[in-house]
Formats: structure tokens, sequence, C-alpha cells
């Protein structure tokens, strides 16, 4: 529940700290006092989309707090965890502020985080009934989602079975269809494929052939100037015959050698330059080998060696036009392979799915089937426990039925259009609520359906928007009594305009407007005792110190006092 919500320059509100807490808080004021922006501030807390306009004029921004009591450890406090937040001794503090700009940031637990965080947590949090939100029940959506909320964690749990099958048979549905209507186009996309790989197969290209080609095509297009350069390079490092009038350079060496042994006596330093010369004749004979062989293993044929290379480089180069380089061809026979397999194995996959649909399919069905029944059993006492409280809410006559009929397709909800139906009075044919319920029929229905599900879906923290619109008298006396009933399990929080609904709650505010200067402000009061029969005798008769009013105002209390005791 939130034990206290504070508002910083919100609408006409400069700063309000509300002590909201356990039990039914009444929030009442004065027509445009800003008893819609305390809504409005917990719609922010709770993910609502912002609006630059409800900044006061003349701030910069507005800022809303809410401090919440929530357990410990479970779902919210883990969730809270994962956005780097916390949760300190079982009070968690969010906020929001709103920029004249239209910028918007959220805090979760003393950390900045997603706005989105704030509406995941207001779902565990709060539900908000506004007029609006009493128009949405007339939508199936809502009817449905009621009567689902009501047959409680048995129904939740066979809907999750339910669309896990539901989403794979769907899913296997899909692909089957696609199968088939893409048959003809697959099979003539696996015979093109095929032929394209029967030639890549044919040709057996190798990783980096085509650099290795491109080396092996120079080296034979050059092979008369490369076997020249040899011999000659051979003869001058260590040749049999002298070349251009000079011996080659194994004999020069040598001789150096020698020339520096003769006297290396005299002289030390002499014997290290004689030994890099004995050093250095190893070196060039070591070349002059190398040399021998490498002329003996120039190919004489180069011609026909470097035919079969041009022609092996020309049928690379047409696979490579088609696949952008010789990477691109190997790619291509690796996952070219895998797409005709997957391609040639249509007729198994297509037979495969067929049965895994059909068999899904009944899962589908089934399980439908028990949804079906689990909801038209919840809707029996739906319908019963509803009426009764309708009954109870000076519409003595009226009598409220739930519809459930199955579909002839299966959706994600099951296959069953749910719509709940109100007779108003006898004699009159029910009609859903979506067409035939007035503005304060639809509020006492929607009410009544809160008050029966909170026996089995309990929420922390409801929140209600003139939910007496429409109403008066007796009704509304009765609406603030089950509002009261409803309190017993949850917090409950009204913004309401009605004494009728106001004398019931165990924690009553007043929105108060004044004026400063050109600046309209507003500040909240909890109302005690005689303020609070002031407050009630001004919703009666617009009167605070009407004595009729007053005296209405104490009978009120004291109704309220007995009926909720």
């Amino acid at each position: 529940m939130i034990e206290e919500l504070g508002i910083r320059d919100l609408g006409v509100i400069a700063e309000a700290t509300l002590p909201l807490g356990a039990g039914f808080t009444a929030v009442t004021g004065e027509t445009g006092a800003g008893k819609t922006m305390v809504v409005t501030a917990l719609g922010l807390l709770l993910g609502a989309r912002s609006d630059a306009g409800a900044v006061r004029s003349g701030a910069k921004q507005a800022w809303v707090e809410g401090r919440w009591i929530v357990p410990q450890e479970g779902a919210i406090a883990d969730r809270v965890a994962e956005t780097g937040g916390e949760v300190e001794a079982g009070e968690l503090l969010l906020g929001r502020s709103v920029s004249s700009e239209g910028r918007s940031r959220a805090v979760v637990g003393g950390r900045s985080a997603p706005v989105g965080v704030l509406s995941e947590l207001g779902d565990e949090l709060v539900v908000v009934h506004g007029q609006a939100d009493q128009q949405r029940l007339r939508s199936a959506s809502a009817q449905r989602d009621a009567l689902d909320r009501f047959a409680g964690a048995p129904l939740a749990e066979s809907l999750e079975a339910y669309r896990d099958v539901f989403d794979r048979w769907r899913a296997d549905a899909a692909e089957l269809a696609r199968l088939r209507d893409e048959r003809d186009a697959r099979a003539r996309e696996a015979e093109a494929l095929r032929a394209d790989l029967d030639e890549v197969e044919a040709v057996d290209p190798q990783p980096g052939e085509d650099a290795e080609l491109h080396e092996r095509a120079e080296r034979l297009s050059n092979l008369e100037e490369l076997r020249l350069a040899a011999a000659q390079a051979k003869a001058l490092v260590s040749g049999d015959e002298v070349v251009d009038d000079a011996p080659d350079a194994v004999t020069l060496i040598e001789a150096a050698r020698r020339h520096l042994e003769r006297v290396a006596e005299h002289d030390a330093a002499l014997a290290p330059i004689a030994e890099s010369l004995a050093n250095a004749g190893f070196l060039l004979a070591d070349a002059g080998t190398e040399l021998a062989g490498y002329l003996t293993g120039l190919d004489t044929d180069g011609a026909r060696e470097l035919e079969l290379v041009q022609e092996r480089r020309a049928v690379l180069a047409g696979l490579i036009r088609r696949h952008g380089d010789l990477d691109g061809v190997l790619a291509f026979r690796r996952d070219g392979g895998l797409r005709l397999v997957e391609l040639d194995g249509d007729d198994e996959r297509i037979a495969e799915l067929d049965i895994a649909v059909a068999e899904l399919a009944a899962e589908v069905d089934r399980l439908a089937t028990r949804i079906t029944e689990q909801r038209t059993e919840a809707a029996a006492r739906l319908a019963e426990a509803v009426t009764h409280e309708l009954a109870a809410l000076a519409m003595p006559d009226a009598v409220l039925s739930v519809s459930v009929e199955p579909s002839a397709e299966p959706t994600t909800h099951g296959r069953d259009h749910v719509a709940i139906l109100l007779r108003p009075h006898p004699g009159a044919e029910p009609r859903s609520v979506s067409r035939g319920a007035s503005g304060g029929e639809l509020s006492r229905v929607m009410l009544a359906i809160e008050v029966v599900i909170a026996g089995t879906d309990p929420v922390p923290t409801f929140v209600f928007d003139e939910v007496d619109a429409g109403v008066g008298g007796a009704a509304a006396i009765e609406i603030g009594r089950r509002l009261a009933r409803l309190a017993e399990r949850s917090q409950v929080i009204v913004v309401t305009h009605l004494a009728q609904v106001a004398a019931f709650a165990t924690n009553h505010l007043s929105v108060v407007k004044g004026t400063d200067g050109a600046v309209t402000a507003s500040s909240v009061r909890q109302l005690q005792g005689a303020e609070r029969e002031a407050e009630m005798a001004r919703l009666l008769s617009g009167l605070a110190d009407s004595e009729s009013g007053l005296a209405h105002a104490r009978e009120l209390l004291e109704i309220a006092s007995e009926r909720a005791a």
C-alpha cells in the first residue's frame, strides 16, 4: 500500500503531502481545487504518460514521490533490485519528475530507472478506476478479464498451459501453410541450387587456391628469365668458370682468408676477421648449393604447366564472379548444401507438421474446453455475488448475468466470448453493460464487481476517481459502505464529491484552494472532528457553516459509523 504521497508543482498544487495509509481514504475539495491532480500524481508514479502541460505555471518541473509499504522479499523487491534500487525495511520509494519541456525521469528505490519499470510495478501494486476505466468495462476484453480475475488461480493455470500449446500450434500451422504455399517455388530453388552446387563440386576449389595459382602463373610466365638469373648468380657465387673475367665469390673469400691467416701470428686482431671470412665462405658455398638445386628444379616443360594453371584460374574466376570471391564460393558450397538438405526435406517436414498440427489442434481444443467449463462455473458464481452486491447498492431489482459463449476459432485467450449482462428491473431484457447500462449503473456494477473479485484476487491498493458519478442519495451511501468493505482487504483511495461516500472513510483529506497574488495553489489537509463536519456540510449544501448541512453531516457520519460496525 502507499503510505504517503508527495506532490510539488503539479497542476494547481504547489506543494502537498497526502498521508494515506491503510483503510479507506476519501479526497474531497471544491471544483478546480486539484482533486484530479491527486489521481494524476498516482498515475505518474505508476508509469502513465507524462504531460508537460501538467507542470504548474512558472515552475521548471513537477515532482511526485510515493512511499509504499511492500514485502521485503518477492516479485516487487526482485524487480526493484534488478534496477539497482532497494526496498529498505519494507519501504519502497518511487519518484517521477516531469519538466516543462516534457522530459520525464523515474526513480525506483533510490536509483534512476526507465519509466517502464514504474508501469511493471504498478501492475502489482494498484488498480486505478477513473471514469474512463468505468467506460472500459464496456469492452469485451475488460469483461473477460474481470471474469478471469474472479476465477482465480485454477483458471490462470489453465490459461498458461493453453497459451503454451496455442502458441506452438499457431507457429507450426503457420510453417505448414508456408511450406505448402511455397512448395513449387522451393522445388525450383532446390533444382537451381543443386545445379550450382554440382558445378562447384566439379571444380572443387580449395581455400587460398586463387592466390597460390597467381603465384605459380607469375613464376611460370617468367621461367626463362628466372633460369638465366639463377645460373649467373650460381656462377658468380661458386662457379666452375670465370664470369666477366672475375673469379667467383667463394674463391675470392677463400683467398682473402688465406692472406690474413699467413700474418695473423703477428697481430691477434686479424684472427677474428679471418674467422668471419671463413664463415662467409661457408654461407656462400651453401647459397651456391641452393642455387644449383633451384636450377635443377626448374621445369623444362613450363609452357604446358602454365597453360594448365591459366585454365584452372579461368574456371575459378567464373565461380568467383557469381559469388564475390573465393571465400564466397566456399561459403556457398557449405551453406548451399545445408539449404539443399532443408529444401529436399520439405515433403518429410510437411508430413511431420501435418501430424504435429493435428495433435496440437486437438490439445488446444481440449484445453479450451476446460477453460470454457471453468469460466462457465465461475460466471455463475460471479453473477450471483455481484447481483447480491447490486441489491445493496440501491439496485434491488437488478440482476447481473455473465454469458460465456464459445466461438468457432480459438484465440490466445481461449475461444470464449464473455459478456456481462444487466437486467436493471423485472420485465426488461438482459443487455450487455456495453450498451444497456447508464453511467451511474455502470459505476455501481464496476464497484460491485471489484468488491466481489477482491475476495479471490486481492489487490494491494484501489484508486477510484469519482466512482459515484451519476448517483446520489441512498445509492451513494451504499457505495460508501461497499468501499469501506473493500477497504477491509485492500487500501482504498477515493476522489469523491459526495458526502455520503466520504462519510465512510477512515481518513478524510481535503484539497483546499487558495490565492496568492496571481498564482493559484492548493494544499491538502487531513480533516477530523469539526473540520470534517464542515467539509461534509459543504459537500451537502455548498455551505460549510450551514446548520442544516452540519446536522445532515453529523447524521451521515453516525450512519457510516453504525453500518461500518
